[in-house]
């Protein structure tokens, strides 16, 4: 199902709204695909192997959130996410200098902090 609302004058045009996708099929395009967008997909899970093997079971991997009540599991959670940048029980937050960057066809390298300058050089040994 699909849950949305554009509040005017934002109905005319120019805004895309949240859009929230409530128990898409794995199979489905805005599930396996990086959207780039106001979009959130809903999904449950009945073990957190589950979970984990649905979340890295597509070839991308910008970045992912976990909530939950346990902070524990959370962490033994995200440990286990094939994402370059991972939130607990937030998301899209993150200090300036902290480096971001995705995994698998997320791109590559990393922007801020000075991990990001490893992009901009190159290794040459000399003897």
């Amino acid at each position: 199902s699909r849950v949305t609302d554009v509040p005017p004058p934002f109905d005319k045009g120019y805004f895309v709204g949240p859009v929230i996708f409530l128990d898409p099929p794995d199979a489905a395009a805005i599930v396996r695909e990086e959207v780039f967008g106001p979009i959130m997909c809903v999904q449950g899970f009945d073990s957190e192997e589950e979970a984990v093997a649905r979340a890295n079971g597509t070839e991308f991997g910008l970045a992912a959130a976990v909530f939950s009540g346990s902070v524990q599991r959370a962490h033994r959670v995200v440990a286990q996410l094939d994402a370059g940048t991972c939130w607990v029980n937030e998301y899209n937050l993150a200090p300036p200098g902290s480096p971001f960057g995705g995994r698998k066809m997320s791109g590559f390298g990393k922007e801020c902090g000075p991990e990001a300058l490893q992009h901009y050089s190159q290794l040459k040994s000399v003897y």
